[in-house]
């Protein structure tokens, strides 16, 4: 049997520890799948005193990540510390930098910096693996890089956060206000320190820059991705969704048109009966388009301690046998500039509004939307109370620009109250 991988693991929080439980409790199994015994020789987190309930005792312990990306006996440096830069962007530097191979569940420094870790990976001959950056357990990263590397991709889309993924679907089964929802996710854990990293899409907007350049070829882009959280859509939104037929998720969505690479991570309706539509809970989806494979759907858990330490021991145990694949799935040096592209596809729109109940107001509206070239192709109004009066549009197909012309003219009608939500109906 081959030496031992020696691996450094930095960041003890749940992903963490998961990996460690795994070399624990399958060592026999994890070395007659790779031929050698997988072993960790030392750990960085700030609190060694804290019970983490997984013995660390055998493992030496650093309290600087670099330290430990730099240690003599340590192979492969595990980055799951998160944050985009500080010690989690150093200590990886510093291990690329001495011909270490890297496996990170680190969006956010990836989306960032990408490119820059890519190169130098390459440089000194090492790898810098991230399976466990997008999509939890779903092995996409994999699937991209090999079992679809035959294909053209055409369009890469999915659901790629859990908590925004949970709210949505909460309010629609139990009838919940978006408010009270959030504060529900909030005391069960589920959202980040920072929430507008979740509702906001700024956490799946990393994701889905990543995938984009496997997919297309591209550097890595973050600052190219269209980003809208969910935090506009209302319970009456959810419920009128789903009285025409549809599932209000948050869809992003990569494709490389003429104009450029358009990404967006945003709010869309899907049909209830597709495979989107039918996500519940935390759970994730991504769907990937070949021209010669068609359609392929991955499904799966999201986030969690078992998931994302499974797909960061799939990395490790692929550097175990030997398998060595660039960052992004071809040299770096060959991925091109991603020139960011407003959306110019054409598509169906949601569109809710909220008039003044007085003759004539629907006629204003119609007429709006009419200059800016969209057509109407279902209209309801609701029973209400009082002055005001929810209506509901879904147009016709029509381009991006044309809605944002509509969408700046309707509270010049003097009949629109507030502002117009406008969703995508997404073609899947």
């Amino acid at each position: 049997m081959s030496q031992p991988l020696r691996l450094g693991i930095a960041g003890l929080g749940t992903v963490g520890v998961g990996v460690v439980k795994i070399i624990q409790h399958k060592a026999d199994m994890l070395a007659m799948r790779t031929g050698r015994d997988i072993v960790i020789t030392a750990v960085s987190a700030r609190d060694a005193s804290k019970d983490r309930g997984v013995d660390l005792s055998g493992y030496a312990w650093e309290t600087d990540p670099v330290a430990l990306a730099k240690r003599d006996d340590v192979d492969v440096f595990v980055e799951l510390m998160g944050g985009h830069d500080g010690p989690a962007k150093d200590a990886t530097v510093a291990a690329l930098g001495l011909g270490k191979d890297v496996v990170t569940a680190n969006k956010a420094m990836l989306a960032h910096y990408g490119q820059e870790l890519a190169v130098l990976a390459e440089t000194h001959g090492c790898v810098l693996r991230f399976e466990a950056a997008v999509a939890g357990g779903i092995p996409i990263i994999k699937s991209l890089t090999e079992g679809l590397a035959g294909n053209t991709i055409t369009r890469v889309m999915g659901v790629m956060n859990g908590t925004c993924n949970y709210i949505l679907t909460r309010m629609q089964s139990a009838g919940l206000p978006y408010d009270t929802v959030f504060q529900e996710a909030a005391d069960l854990g589920y959202l980040e320190a920072d929430p507008t990293l979740d509702v906001g899409g700024i956490d799946a907007g990393h994701k889905l820059s990543l995938l984009s350049s496997i997919a297309f070829g591209t550097m890595v882009n973050f600052d190219g991705v269209e980003l809208q959280g969910i935090e506009n859509i209302s319970i009456d939104d959810i419920v009128q969704a789903a009285d025409m037929g549809y599932r209000i998720k948050l869809l992003g969505v990569a494709q490389m048109t003429a104009e450029g690479l358009e990404q967006r991570m945003s709010p869309c309706l899907v049909p209830t009966n597709s495979p989107l539509g039918q996500l519940e809970g935390g759970t994730n989806m991504v769907v990937v388009e070949g021209d010669e494979v068609g359609q392929v759907v991955l499904r799966g858990a999201g986030a969690g301690e078992g998931p994302t330490a499974s797909a960061v021991m799939s990395d490790v145990l692929d550097i175990a046998r030997g398998t060595r694949i660039t960052t992004f799935g071809q040299p770096a040096n060959t991925l091109k500039p991603a020139q960011a592209a407003i959306s110019k596809i054409e598509c169906p729109y949601y569109i809710r509004l909220e008039l003044v109940d007085t003759p004539g107001a629907l006629a204003k509206v119609a007429t709006v939307l009419g200059q800016s070239d969209i057509s109407i192709k279902r209209m309801r109004q609701y029973d209400h109370d009082g002055e005001n009066a929810p209506v509901l549009i879904v147009t016709h197909r029509t381009d991006n620009a044309n809605l944002l012309q509509a969408l700046e003219k309707l509270p010049n009608t003097g009949v629109v109250i507030g502002t117009p939500v406008a969703l995508r109906i997404e073609d899947v």
